[in-house]
């Protein structure tokens, strides 16, 4: 029966990914979401926060070769996000502005995390962009629409230099990356992928009144059950430049993954 019951839920998976991708649409549609469109190659003048990751890093036992294959889709997806202007009241979504990886467009097979496990699949290790363009909007006054997390930490912390459970997950097009511009002023997306590392930045007209921290407190592991436990809680703190009096400070995530290395 458990047989017959999983070999049935593969056969409808594509079905119900169809509809959910369907659903995204009309969503976007019926509530008028106003996507940023307009890129330029013009910087704007004020960089806020800079970042950038490694490229190729080991990831447990996976075939090396997926992560060269995820460098040439990370090339193919940098351009439509490369120099994005978020206009006040505009959405950045990643997924409106790479659309579907498929293999025809040149993508390659990479390491994807679905449903608790490690796979491969066209347009893997995109979540390496959301990573870092996630990162970065912490550090601005954009506003947090949409982010999904992994529900589990799937390998060791090799080559990481960012807090776990801080990244963001995505699959065309239902789990997406989504910020939206509160402010009165423009705000610009800047991706590149150099030889050794993926690059970002977010500039603005002017330098934003608050200065965004992220940090990290109670890292832990933990064991519930016989299940390994990753956990621990990030948190933001805003900062007026003029006075670097701490203005506010709030809990973005609290984590508790399971642990699978």
């Amino acid at each position: 029966m458990a047989a017959t019951l999983a070999r049935l839920r593969s056969l409808l998976r594509p079905l119900r990914i169809h509809q959910l991708r369907w659903a995204r649409r009309w969503q976007d549609w019926r509530h008028g979401v106003r996507f940023a469109q307009r890129q330029t190659a013009e910087p704007l003048p004020v960089r806020i926060i800079r970042h950038r990751s490694l490229l190729l890093r080991r990831l447990g036992s996976t075939d090396p070769q997926l992560q060269h294959n995820k460098v040439v889709n990370l090339r193919l997806a940098a351009p439509g996000l490369d120099g994005l202007c978020i206009r006040p009241g505009e959405t950045l979504s990643l997924w409106q502005r790479i659309g579907r990886p498929t293999a025809r467009r040149g993508f390659l097979p990479g390491v994807q995390l679905s449903q608790g496990t490690v796979t491969v699949g066209i347009g893997g290790g995109l979540c390496q962009l959301a990573n870092l363009i996630h990162w970065m909007a912490l550090h601005t006054p954009l506003e947090l629409v949409e982010r999904h997390h992994h529900s589990f930490d799937p390998f060791p912390d090799h080559g990481r230099v960012l807090p776990f459970g801080s990244g963001a997950s995505l699959f065309f097009n239902y789990v997406d990356l989504r910020f939206r511009n509160p402010t009165a002023q423009t705000l610009q997306l800047r991706i590149w992928v150099e030889e050794t590392h993926l690059c970002g930045e977010i500039r603005a007209e002017t330098l934003p009144e608050l200065a965004y921290h992220v940090v990290e407190t109670d890292h832990h592991y933990d064991e519930q059950a016989g299940i390994r436990l990753r956990c621990n809680r990030i948190w933001q703190r805003q900062v007026d430049r003029r006075t670097g009096i701490t203005v506010a400070e709030r809990l973005l995530y609290s984590n508790r993954s399971r642990v699978m290395y």
